[in-house]
């Protein structure tokens, strides 16, 4: 007999409690191992990785995905659609299918989403973000799985929520908003609260709107997918015109406002660049947005973040959500900045060994203060997701994935970076990137993957006239925004770049 903590454990009893935790350690490493990141030069990244989709599990309802245990025990479509879309990139489309079906049944009769629900039932709060959300998820996971009789059990769900969108908008669509101080608000979705920083008065947020319009673009291709043609027809003319609207209001909120960059909110002018990331991923609409306008935006929101990191800001207080901006700043060429943003967020994981974030960070870990939920499951997702950006992200312009954006040189130092099993729409992906001596660099990429139409596009952004040691039929170079880009058309593939 053996006494622990004042009680008599069998020494067969031990081993029987060995063998269980060895069991559960392993259940767990399948989980979170289906796929792998492994860098070298730093390993947190992997690790991290694995620890936030383990708390977006665990924090769970069931199959109901909650951003928190403690003052988030409810699923909203916002966090859910989001983090769902992290869960099928890590190969978890099955957690992501059970929430989706689960959420569906409590979309109103009238075709409105709520915001979110729980056992309790539906919140009938408008929030316009929510619409766009669903349809999102919908057509995501018909991306991922292929399961076209599954989808057309969901179309009436999409349909019913664009019918819902389409009156929404034809509200806005009136002679009282076609005057030049509301010229802005013409054609958008009525002003709501689905932005936190909304809640003292219902605005008209970009943030609803590109959701909105990624819900139209996703409806149109499920529409297509099912041979849907006269539905396709008319989503695609509505989604052209939601479309002009919105870019037009942009345009007239700037100029109203006397803003340079792209504002939360049309009513507002307000600066929301965490917001604005939306409208790049997964809105897909980079290349449609003002570049000027854009381009600012971002600037203005590094001159805050280095002013923050400097200690020259008013606080140092802030939302991991911010994580999503390092998508962006991958998606403007900008990746030395999206790696200085990822040392900076990394550094402000509590405790750092435990690889998580709460709701709200202050720089000094001593400081008391408000922290929200801890681990927070949508701060994880959007750590997930951006992460996931610096190794393949999809570019909706050209249809292609674009390979390790955000690797730095660091990075590929010594065994470098190795992705196995990265979910795509186009199936799993692997590959292996690393530099050999000082003025070469290869990259594999493995066979198993259906190519995109655009290809798997890679370039070195530190070493831009970089050439291809051995010609190949498959790989081409193109020029894109500047700089070339080595195209793959065909795998396994292996490219090795010198200088």
């Amino acid at each position: 007999m053996q006494a622990i903590d004042g009680a008599s454990v069998t020494l067969g009893g031990m081993t029987d409690l060995d063998a269980r935790e060895r069991a559960v350690a392993e259940q767990w490493r399948a989980l979170v191992d289906r796929t792998r990141v492994d860098i070298e030069a730093a390993p947190e990244i992997g690790g991290s990785l694995r620890t936030a989709l383990a708390h977006i599990l665990i924090n769970r309802h069931g199959v109901a995905i909650q951003p928190g245990t403690r003052s988030y025990s409810r699923s909203w479509i916002r966090d859910g659609a989001m983090t769902s879309g992290a869960l099928m990139r890590l190969g978890h489309a099955d957690a992501a299918r059970d929430f989706l079906d689960w959420f569906l049944p409590f979309q109103f009769d009238s075709g409105k989403v709520p915001c979110c629900a729980d056992a309790r039932g539906a919140d009938p709060v408008p929030e316009h973000d929510s619409h766009g959300e669903l349809i999102y998820l919908i057509a995501e996971l018909f991306r991922f799985d292929r399961d076209k009789d599954a989808l057309r059990r969901r179309w009436p769900s999409v349909k019913a929520a664009i019918q819902y969108m389409d009156a929404l908008r034809a509200s806005e669509r009136s002679e009282r908003n076609q005057t030049a101080d509301r010229s802005a608000y013409f054609g958008l979705l009525p002003p709501s609260i689905s932005h936190e920083g909304y809640s003292d008065r219902p605005a008209y947020a970009y943030w609803d709107n590109f959701w909105g319009l990624l819900g139209y673009k996703d409806a149109v291709d499920i529409a297509d997918a099912l041979d849907l043609r006269d539905e396709a027809g008319r989503i695609r003319n509505a989604r052209d015109g939601y479309r002009k609207d919105l870019y037009a209001s942009l345009q007239a909120a700037m100029q109203h406002h006397e803003i340079n960059f792209l504002p939360g909110a049309a009513d507002r002018g307000d600066f929301d660049a965490t917001s604005t990331t939306i409208a790049l991923a997964p809105g897909g609409e980079t290349a449609m947005l003002p570049q000027e306008a854009l381009r600012a935006t971002f600037e203005l929101y590094w001159q805050h973040f280095v002013a923050r990191r400097e200690g020259r800001s008013d606080s140092t207080l802030y939302t991991p959500y911010e994580w999503r901006v390092v998508g962006s700043l991958l998606r403007l060429g900008w990746v030395d900045k999206a790696q200085q943003a990822v040392q900076y967020f990394m550094a402000d994981r509590r405790p750092v060994a435990w690889n998580q974030w709460a709701e709200v960070v202050v720089h000094d870990p001593r400081k008391s203060h408000f922290i929200g939920d801890m681990p927070h499951g949508w701060v994880a997702s959007d750590f997930i997701r951006s992460t996931l950006d610096m190794l393949a992200y999809e570019r909706e312009s050209d249809q292609s994935m674009v390979l390790a954006a955000g690797v730095s040189a660091t990075w590929r130092a010594g065994e470098g970076v190795r992705v196995q099993a990265l979910r795509t729409p186009w199936g799993a992906l692997s590959y292996w990137l690393r530099a050999h001596g000082e003025r070469r660099v290869m990259l594999h990429v493995e066979a198993g993957l259906d190519m995109p139409p655009g290809g798997l596009r890679f370039w070195l952004p530190d070493h831009p006239h970089a050439k291809l040691a051995a010609p190949q039929a498959s790989i081409e170079l193109e020029s894109r925004d500047g700089h070339q880009e080595w195209v793959i058309r065909a795998l396994p593939a292996t490219l090795e770049l010198r200088w």
